[in-house]
């Protein structure tokens, strides 16, 4: 039954080179390369244009796409029909392999491989999404991996002939948990022989990678009116190679809260839609090269701290739908102070002993959620390395300037490092070391600006949602235009 099942599993194994979900943890030899600052990269005029081509697309077209290019094994990012790099490489991927040009953008003739070449993939696995009755979510799964069919105590179950391979589905019904709640208990150290590898906090979602001696697990859990409904799935070490891939997959066909009718069996291809490049005057389409994103943190009355690399070089900078101005940065530090008028809010105090190394921290930015910017919780750590104090945070391009706060809610630093591109494993953003400012770079800089931050003593841990509701309201967002 083994033999069988390896078998199954290198049949249906796609190329995903390098995408392996053990990333988030990196070498502690580059964390001090890692943490340095990147000078801010120009706009790409292919990458502009190839963005151009693909939002002229209906968006079931540009979210097929990206589910083509996930089985092609070129893609591993989130499903959302946005463009970004991972989009523009995983596209000029699937060109190189007809030598055409790395342009983005793809022809009638490379659109039409690239579905036959996702369809043998999705065959060869048996992938088939499915309305889980038990719980209401719809999930692809790779029947051909996992054929045999049961119950979970919450859900549905799906596991490989052998019991090496099982993924669970789950649901809970509204007010009998929270996502906050079930995040905490997901992550706690108090499970033995279990190591955490990636953990991310949404509003309205978590995911939570690890692995014990001899297995790794996926677990996504999703917030909505409905409830929480979510899926798990483990597997034996040994199939990594071959369960990774799919996992990725499985993440992207996940929908908890499903509407409309379930898509027809075997759609690889929402159509009928025009190929990219067929039209000769696409209509005109709000490319945001010129806008970069950041955060920033109230320290006073129309005072705003933020990352000098938040506002360099911008020609205007916005802060929370306000127009700023510099009044002070520094080089050294990387810190930036700005005048916004009509911001005000009751900052929290300031940490004043150092961070230990792991130190537990929370992080308060903005990102992309189903195509707006809009205020999220990351997980993070505190890292010393040669170069100073750097947080071990899942943070993306647009992010930088985003403070991070202990457990007991008080302000431990401020990222003065935006991370120089996008990476995503199964649609979630791996832990990386970046540049960080802690309250021993913050309190002098602020003192020579003539702004006092208040320390504040250490008090008793308080859960991420606590410690949001403390801070949150502090955090606005930057708009850099270029």
């Amino acid at each position: 039954m083994a033999n069988a099942l390896s078998f199954r599993l290198r049949s249906t194994t796609m190329r995903f080179a390098g995408l392996g979900l053990a990333v988030p943890l990196l070498a502690a030899s580059l964390l001090s390369a890692q943490a340095q600052a990147p000078a801010a990269p120009a706009p790409n005029p292919q990458m502009v244009a190839a963005q151009a081509a693909f939002e002229a697309l209906p968006e079931a077209e540009r979210r097929a796409i990206q589910t083509d290019l996930i089985w092609a094994g070129a893609f591993n990012g989130a499903v959302s029909g946005s463009f970004g790099p991972l989009t523009f490489r995983g596209i000029n991927t699937i060109k190189a392999a007809s030598k055409g040009t790395s342009d983005g953008i793809l022809t009638p003739a490379e659109r039409k491989a690239l579905a036959q070449r996702a369809a043998a993939a999705r065959d060869a696995a048996g992938f088939r999404l499915i309305a889980d009755e038990r719980t209401g979510a719809r999930i692809g799964i790779p029947m051909k991996l996992l054929p045999k069919r049961d119950v979970s105590p919450g859900g549905g179950r799906w596991q490989s002939e052998d019991g090496r391979v099982t993924l669970d589905t789950n649901a809970t019904p509204p007010a009998t948990d929270t996502l906050e709640a079930q995040f905490e208990r997901a992550t706690s150290a108090a499970v033995q022989g279990r190591k955490i590898t990636y953990k991310l906090l949404r509003p309205d979602f978590f995911v939570v990678t690890g692995e014990t001696a001899t297995g790794k697990f996926y677990r996504r859990l999703s917030s909505g009116p409905a409830g929480l409904r979510g899926f798990t799935i483990g597997y034996d070490k040994a199939l990594t190679q071959a369960v990774d891939p799919l996992v990725i997959a499985i993440a992207a066909s996940f929908d908890p809260f499903p509407t409309g009718p379930m898509p027809a069996a075997g759609t690889a291809v929402a159509g009928p839609a025009p190929a990219q490049g067929t039209t000769a005057a696409p209509p005109p389409v709000a490319v945001r090269a010129s806008e970069r994103y950041g955060a920033g943190f109230v320290v006073g009355d129309r005072l705003v701290l933020t990352a000098k690399a938040a506002i360099e070089p911008c020609k205007a900078v916005n802060v929370g739908g306000r127009a700023a101005k510099l009044r002070v940065k520094d080089d050294a530090s990387g810190l930036a102070l700005l005048d916004v008028d009509g911001v005000s809010a009751a900052a929290p105090g300031l940490r004043s002993e150092a961070l230990g190394d792991q130190a537990g921290l929370v992080l308060v930015a903005y990102g992309n959620t189903g195509g707006q910017r809009a205020a999220m919780a990351l997980p993070g750590q505190g890292v010393k390395t040669g170069s100073g104090t750097a947080v071990y945070a899942p943070l993306q391009p647009g992010q930088v300037g985003s403070p991070a706060f202990d457990r007991q809610g008080r302000l431990a630093g401020l990222v003065t490092a935006d991370p120089s591109d996008k990476f995503l494993v199964a649609g979630v953003a791996p832990q990386r070391a970046h540049a960080m400012a802690d309250g021993a770079a913050i309190a002098p800089f602020l003192s020579k600006a003539g702004v006092s931050l208040p320390t504040a003593a250490a008090t008793v841990e308080l859960s991420t949602g606590a410690v949001v509701d403390k801070a949150g309201k502090s955090v606005l967002q930057i708009v850099c235009t270029l």
